[in-house]
Parts: C-alpha cells; sequence; structure tokens
C-alpha cells in the first residue's frame, strides 16, 4: 500500500516544495516553526488542487480564488487565511525564479483583510472600583498600587513606559510628565492633581527608605534583574486590585487601563490628534480604533453644533 495518501499532490509538487522549503532555512534562515507552518499551509493547497485535478505546479489563479473562498466558507479566521496566502506568494515567486513557470498566479490576488480585533473597555465606574481598591490596600503596597494605576490611567502610558520611569521624570509639583516611549522617542503628558498626589505619597514613602544601590534611578523599584518593577510583577498586582475591587481579573490588564484612558477621554470630547500624541502613536491610524466608541458623540456633536442643524425649518415657524 503506498504511503501517499490519494488526495495528496504528484511527486513533482512534493519535490518542489521541499526544495522551496531548503532555500528558505538556508538563504533566508527561516525557522523551524516557520518552515513547518509553510509545509503545512502549502500541502493543504496541495491537497486542495489534487482534489481538483490540478498539479499544485499547475495552479491558476482561478484555483487560488477557489482555494481562499473555501477557505471563508469553512470558517478559517483572516489571518490564518492571509499567512496561508502568504506563504503561496512566495512558493510561486520561487517557482517564477527558478524557470518552473513562467507566471506567478498569485499576483492578481488581493490580499484577505485581517478583522481588527477592538480594544476591550473598562467604564468609568469599574476604573473608579480599581483606584479605590488600590488605595485601600495596606501601607506601603496601598501607596505603590495607588501611584502606578492612578499614573497609568492619568497619562495612558504604555505598562513598559510605565515602570521603568525614572524619579527625575517627575518633579515636585510639576504638573506634567516626561514619558520616553519607542524607539526613544519623547512625549509630554499632562498629570492631573489626584495622580499627582499619589505618586508624590510614593515619593515620600521611596525617601524614607534606605539606599538600595541602582534601584534608586527609578520610581518603581524592585529586586529584579532589571531593578524596576516588572511587567508581569504589575501583572499580577493588577490582578489583585481586580479581586479586591470585585471585578473579574481576567478583563483586567495594564493595556486594558491604556485603552480606559483612551476611550473615556474621546467619549469626554478629546480629538483624535491629541490622543495621538498623548499615546505616543507614530501612526494616527493606529489612534483611529478607538474612534468605533465615538460614533454617538459625533452624531451629538453634528446636531448640537452644526449650523445648519440648529436653522429651523419653514415648517417648524410660529404663526
Amino acid at each position: 500500500m503506498s504511503a501517499i495518501p490519494d488526495d495528496s499532490p504528484q511527486p513533482a509538487g512534493l519535490r518542489q516544495l521541499e526544495a522551496f522549503l531548503e532555500m528558505m532555512a538556508a538563504e533566508r534562515g527561516a525557522s523551524r516553526n516557520t518552515l513547518s507552518a509553510y509545509r503545512s499551509d502549502l500541502l493543504d493547497f496541495a491537497r486542495f488542487c489534487s482534489g481538483r485535478r490540478v498539479p499544485l505546479l499547475a495552479a491558476s489563479s482561478a484555483d487560488l480564488r477557489a482555494y481562499l473562498q473555501t477557505l471563508h466558507a469553512g470558517g478559517v479566521a483572516a489571518r490564518t487565511a492571509v499567512r496561508r496566502l502568504s506563504a503561496l506568494r512566495q512558493f510561486y515567486l520561487y517557482l517564477v525564479r527558478e524557470g518552473v513557470r513562467t507566471d506567478d498566479p498569485t499576483d492578481t490576488l488581493d490580499r484577505p483583510r485581517p478583522g481588527r480585533p477592538l480594544p476591550k473597555v473598562l467604564s468609568e465606574g469599574e476604573v473608579a472600583a480599581l483606584l479605590a481598591a488600590a488605595r485601600s490596600l495596606p501601607d506601603e503596597e496601598g501607596l505603590r498600587a495607588s501611584a502606578l494605576l492612578e499614573l497609568l490611567y492619568a497619562t495612558g502610558m504604555r505598562v513598559s513606559e510605565l515602570v521603568t520611569l525614572p524619579r527625575r521624570a517627575i518633579r515636585p509639583g510639576a504638573e506634567a510628565i516626561l514619558i520616553r516611549g519607542k524607539g526613544g522617542k519623547e512625549r509630554l503628558v499632562p498629570l492631573g492633581p489626584v495622580a499627582r498626589q499619589a505618586v508624590e505619597a510614593w515619593l515620600a514613602r521611596l525617601a524614607s527608605r534606605p539606599t538600595r544601590g541602582s534601584g534608586e534611578r527609578y520610581l518603581f523599584p524592585s529586586r529584579s534583574r532589571a531593578g524596576h518593577l516588572t511587567r508581569q510583577g504589575f501583572a499580577l498586582l493588577l490582578k489583585e486590585v481586580a479581586l479586591a475591587a470585585g471585578l473579574d481579573p481576567a478583563r483586567v490588564s495594564p493595556h486594558v487601563l491604556r485603552h480606559a484612558f483612551a476611550t473615556h477621554l474621546l467619549a469626554r470630547g478629546a480629538d483624535l490628534r491629541s490622543l495621538q500624541i498623548l499615546l505616543g502613536h507614530a501612526d494616527i491610524a493606529t489612534t483611529e480604533i478607538y474612534t468605533h466608541l465615538a460614533e454617538g458623540r459625533i452624531e451629538r456633536a453634528v446636531v448640537e453644533h452644526h449650523p445648519l442643524a440648529r436653522r429651523r425649518t419653514p415648517h417648524s415657524r410660529s404663526g
């Protein structure tokens, strides 16, 4: 009995597939996981071609479109379809370069658009419960937790920016904080009085501690190798605070608080460009994911402020 199933690709297709994978490994340094994913994706399409009695090496654009439609009809995630099409593009480009084919059947294919997940959002009341729970923790733990959460919600900074904040980033009485973000880019973000008070209380506690070496440079020092609170450490602390606040810990993470900062600002009238600057987004397209929450606010703004919306119609005149 043959070890190759009836719907397997022809030997010539298998040989070219393996040669392609060898090229990916030798010339492009593809990892074992990448090669395994490419092999799986290409074999899946090869079986589809075999079912249509089309050799893998002779597949047309119509065959590829039919394959992508089958993936969609079968409920395959858009991201998976994008990955499979990427593997097919690489494979057929390789065949053209090797002279096996004179045309690339993937040239005319549109890239499937992966759905962009909307951010998880906490209500203003839920965030208030988190902040209150942080303040209620005992002694130094409460001071630190309150400073961390108040800072994160007041500025919307990334968790990596938060845990690595140097002490000098916050001056006594300062109304803004200098944040160093991705690529070393700096941005100045306003700091409200509540967050400022929480941080100053934490700084006062730090000043009463004995000197502990390199950790002295950070606002949130720890005994970790880096000398500051780790992202994982803060995430665990946030889960504890969520439990104390009566919230499902699975719904709460540092990034969820960053989302809360953005969505609550937008809902209260902040413009998208200002939000982009506060969040440190290089491209405003990244910030636009929050606009789905502002549709109602935008509609109200037009009704309340557009001059045509305020003009009375002839039928509305009295007399």
